[in-house]
């Protein structure tokens, strides 16, 4: 089973605010939300964790 983060867990994992984490969703540069229940949605924390690892994957070749 996976964990569903919601939006405050994903800003503070992520330390992206809201209007930020939209705005990289439509560019296609963050993982898009699942939703849960009507106007209610979350991230699969694995889907973040990945997300955070190609950034620091990418910091990484960049400084090489």
């Amino acid at each position: 089973m996976q964990t569903i983060l919601r939006r405050h867990d994903v800003e503070k994992l992520t330390g992206l605010a809201r209007s930020t984490i939209y705005a990289k969703i439509s560019s296609g540069e963050f993982p898009k939300p699942v939703k849960i229940t009507g106007r209610s949605v979350g991230w699969l924390e694995t889907e973040i964790t990945n997300w955070q690892k190609a950034c620091i994957a990418n910091r990484d070749r960049e400084a090489a």
